[in-house]
């Protein structure tokens, strides 16, 4: 055992915070960038949000940016000001517009675009009914253990126990419970706080006075009428088959999702960060810079820096800052552009011909052409868009793994998905397709893929299986 000195040179890469925020920045949505953007800007008081120019000479100025800066200042002095405020200040004011007294506008309650949930429709109609103050309770505890379909579950208890435990809570006996469980389901929806699809179903076929058969059928056959077992139900029933066709008819009118028509999403808008513009036969790739800050550097504390010794250093250290960031911007901008010219110039089919000319791409395809490595190829494609004449595309959309084939080039993954819809929508509903006659009529084009492959490709696209597509009347 001994004591020795050994120097050892070795290079690391070490994740500065500065760093860190770059890869950050690339991965960020454009709404999210705008976000981030915000709160620099109220963080960091060197950062100003404007499109005044910069000055050659003032720090932080990205030489990247002086075509911009330069094209703003010349649309700057194409206007007369002083001429267009005369004119605005002389100009007659517009005439307004006498409404008669059946044109009133309508008042605020009519404007207002907030939707009423599923709990708040149902507490409404209870407060209309006559409840004393037990059963309220129930009721109360009812609503708020509703799934997003409309159903009454309570975790980690049989729908059985469910009654009886919030019985208990609400200090309610039992049978009463039951009572006003019923009449609450017969508040609108119909069969909202069913204990299940076969209590929803029958909810409703009693409510609409439907006939015993219709009653027989949801509580004994359920299971075979969703698997469309026709002739077992009409065998079990004792009736002709075209009964049961009526019967089948009547029940998929009936609602089985009782809470569907409160179940409204938020929209989800979409920005693209950048364009793709065709003119004649070449594409051009501009990017969206419209709603993002235009951020420059305070001049204003340039200054204090300059007079005041104290605060050099802080001013500094928040000067540096907001450098790296308008520069990751840049880069960033930079990059999603660049990425987007090689994605274009290798799918040009795609946006030539459509989407089946899409063709098989891998991230180290673009990687490798672009100079980058593939990681910073999926971060700069997630969560960004791109707005072209044939829709508007999220930038990993382009890459799709390859299906082979002997006689032809390779074709895209999800070419084959539309070639599957454009199949299955063509066939008869009353003989669908299976999956294996899809992989024959896909072979005669030389797509060679598996049953189980097109089964997953079809539950990716959202289509039922064959059994469940067939229409019997």
């Amino acid at each position: 055992m001994e004591l020795k000195q050994q120097l050892k040179l070795s290079q690391q890469l070490i994740m500065t915070p500065q760093l860190q925020q770059a890869i950050k920045l690339r991965q960020v949505s454009r709404m999210e960038l705008s976000e981030l953007v915000q709160e620099e800007l109220l963080e960091n008081p060197i950062l100003e949000d404007g499109l005044e120019p910069l000055e050659p000479s003032s720090a932080g100025t990205d030489e990247s940016l002086a075509p911009e800066i330069e094209a703003h200042e010349a649309k700057k002095a194409e206007i007369d000001w002083e001429r267009y405020l005369e004119n605005q200040s002389n100009e007659a004011p517009m005439p307004s517009i006498r409404r008669g007294p059946d044109e009133e506008m309508p008042g605020l309650e009519a404007t207002l675009s907030t939707i009423e949930d599923l709990s708040e429709h149902l507490e409404w109609q209870l407060r209309m009914g006559d409840f004393v103050e037990d059963e309220r309770r129930f009721a109360v505890l009812v609503i708020g253990n509703l799934d997003d379909n409309g159903y009454l579950k309570v975790d980690d208890v049989a729908p059985e126990d469910v009654v009886p435990r919030l019985a208990a809570e609400a200090d309610l006996d039992a049978e009463d419970a039951e009572e006003v469980l019923a009449m609450i389901q017969q508040f609108d929806p119909l069969g909202v706080a069913a204990r299940s699809l076969e209590e929803c179903l029958i909810i409703q076929a009693k409510h609409y006075g439907m006939d015993d058969l219709v009653l027989r059928v949801l509580s004994d056959h359920l299971s075979d009428l969703e698997k469309r077992r026709y002739p077992a139900i009409a065998k079990a029933c004792e009736c002709p088959l075209d009964e049961v066709y009526d019967v089948a008819q009547i029940i998929a009118e009936f609602e089985p999702r009782p809470a569907r028509r409160f179940q409204t999403e938020e929209p989800r808008y979409i920005v693209p960060d950048v364009y793709v513009h065709r003119v004649g036969d070449e594409y051009y790739v501009v990017a969206n810079d419209d709603g993002m800050p235009k951020l420059k550097i305070s001049g204003f504390y340039r200054a204090a820096m300059a007079n005041n010794a104290k605060a050099k250093e802080y001013i500094q250290d928040k000067l540096r800052s907001a450098q790296w960031l308008i520069r990751s911007i840049d880069q960033r901008r930079k990059t999603i552009v660049k990425v987007t010219e090689c994605i274009v110039e290798k799918q040009q089919d795609f946006f030539d011909k459509g989407i089946e000319h899409l063709k098989p791409m891998i991230l180290r395809d673009v990687a490798e052409t672009v100079g980058m490595h593939e990681s910073t190829i999926s971060r700069v494609t997630s969560n960004k868009y791109v707005h072209t004449h044939r829709g508007t595309f999220e930038l990993k959309y382009f890459f799709n793994s390859a299906i082979r084939r002997d006689h032809q080039s390779d074709i895209a993954s999800e070419s084959v998905k539309q070639a599957i819809k454009l199949i299955i929508g063509g066939e008869e509903q009353t003989a669908p397709l299976s999956d294996q006659r899809i992989v024959e009529i896909l072979a005669q084009d030389d797509i060679k893929i598996a049953r189980r492959t097109v089964a997953k490709y079809r539950e990716m696209l959202g289509i039922l299986s064959s059994s469940k597509r067939k229409k019997y009347f």
